[in-house]
Order: C-alpha cells, then structure tokens, then sequence
C-alpha cells in the first residue's frame, strides 16, 4: 500500500484529497491542528487514514511528526508528499497589518519548505523501493493573477509557484519531481463564515466601497467553484500521471475565468477589474 502526506487535511482541498486517496486504497497521513479534527478524520476515514497533529509553522512538532512517520512505514518511505496548508488574508496592501502580511507568509511559504525539509527523507529512495516518491504543491489562479485586496495572499503562491520550479530542477538530483497545481475557487462552508465577508476594518478607509464590492464578488465566486471532492479527485489523478506536466489548472469557466485573463495585457487587465470593483469610473 502507498503512502501519501497531505497537509491540511481537516478541511478544504486537503480534506478532500485526504478522502480520495484513502478510498483508492492509499494509506494517508493527514496533517491537523486540533485533535478533535484528528478523532472525527480517523472515525470517518478508517484505518488507512492516520492524523498528524502539527501546525507547518512549528518544526518541532513537524520533525515529531516526520519521525512518527517514519517509524511506521518502517522503511519503505513516502509515494507523496501534497503540501496543501495555508491560510488566506485580504485588505489593501497600504492598510493591512505587517504582522498579519508576514504570518501570510510564514505559513504558505515558510510552513511548505519546512514540511518538505522534514519530509524529504522519506520520498527518496528507500531500499525497498527502486523509485522516490513526488511533491504536489497546492498553489492558486492567484499565484498567476493578482486580485486587488489579496494581495498578501496573491505575494504567496507567487512565491509558491517560484520555489516549486526551482526545488523541482534542484530534486532531480534525487528524481523526485514537484508539480503545482493551481485551483480557482473552490466550494467550501468557508464562504458562508463571518470571516469570510466582514469587511468592516477597512470601512474609514478609501476603500470601504470598492473592498465591499470586491468581497461580495469574491465570496459569490467561491460558492460557484468546484467541490473540494472534485479538486481531491483531481489531485489523485495529477499525482498517478506517469510523465505530468509542471502545473496543472482547475478553474470553473476556463475560458473567462483562467484563459481570457491570463492572455490579457496587464493594464487592460487592470482597468477592467479596477471597473467592476470601483477602484475606477465606469
């Protein structure tokens, strides 16, 4: 049976990968925060689906974590690791906190190269196994297109899609291959959380009007997108690909969602979003 890791498993992206691979028969450790998580993922999961209680930004807990693993795959090693956890900010750039800017970064970036310094060891070849295992990294459209009011989050799968296509060149050394895949928006209880559309501490700003607008676009977009289980399947198939591509996209509406604004010249781009959210005249 092979083994995967996938970060952020008790919701999201990472819960629905965590629950497509167990049902094709892989074992799965699945990182979470809170042991409740860990209880209620082992009841639903069963067996083949095996909790690690660490936060990607503590590499103490992360190293435990790396050794308990290890101690029970007794040598054979990891198929995968799918570096999933993060976290989303928004607000304009020239008003949001710098402590929460960094801690953007500190989880989404730092937290995934700590996970796969950790890790590393165990997707290389084993004795028992002539082949090393490979990374998935959850990125976003965002890592290529940058939305106002995101910017923070946007800063970091940009830096995810960089440091994807260098540890790639830099791990064949050991033949293991790194392969981004961006999601859209994804469907999720997330959007209908208070979090998710109070916008309230931007209100005495110059941009109450134009974040409101933005946020209730952003929000209504997220509950069209794809189910985490659509996303989890995806993945899975990414991941059993024999010769994959570097990065993989998964976007509702392609052609207006992904295509369109991606061929678009910059400023064009930026007038037509500065537009629809009021940042410009109509």
């Amino acid at each position: 049976m092979r083994a995967v890791l996938i970060t952020g498993a008790s919701s999201g992206i990472g819960y629905g990968a965590a629950k497509e691979f167990v049902s094709q028969g892989y074992h799965v450790f699945g990182s979470v925060r809170q042991d409740r998580d860990a209880q209620q993922l082992s009841h639903e999961m069963g067996t083949n689906f095996v909790p690690l209680c660490f936060d990607v930004t503590d590499a103490n807990a992360i190293q435990q974590a790396a050794d308990k693993v290890a101690s029970m795959l007794e040598g054979k090693g990891l198929a995968g690791l799918i570096n999933n956890a993060g976290i989303a900010t928004s607000g304009p750039l020239i008003h949001q906190p710098l402590d929460e800017i960094r801690w953007q970064f500190e989880v989404n970036v730092i937290g995934l190269i700590a996970v796969t310094q950790a890790f590393l060891p165990l997707l290389k070849a084993q004795t028992s196994r002539a082949n090393p295992g490979r990374i998935i990294n959850i990125s976003s459209t965002g890592g290529k297109i940058a939305a106002p009011f995101i910017g923070a989050y946007a800063g970091s799968k940009h830096a995810v899609e960089g440091i994807s296509h260098s540890l790639r060149r830099e791990l064949q050394l050991h033949g293991i291959d790194v392969i981004i895949v961006a999601p859209g928006a994804v469907n999720t209880p997330i959007w209908d959380k208070e979090s998710a559309q109070d916008v309230s501490r931007y209100t005495a700003t110059e941009y109450a009007e134009s974040i409101r607008a933005f946020q209730q676009y952003f929000v209504a977009q997220g509950k069209q997108g794809y189910s985490s289980e659509v996303v989890g399947r995806f993945i899975r198939r990414v991941f059993e690909t024999p010769n994959p591509k570097s990065r993989y996209t998964i976007v509702r509406n392609p052609i207006s969602n992904w295509i369109l604004p991606a061929l678009l010249p910059d400023r064009w781009l930026d007038k037509l979003i500065g537009r629809n959210v009021g940042l410009l005249p109509k």
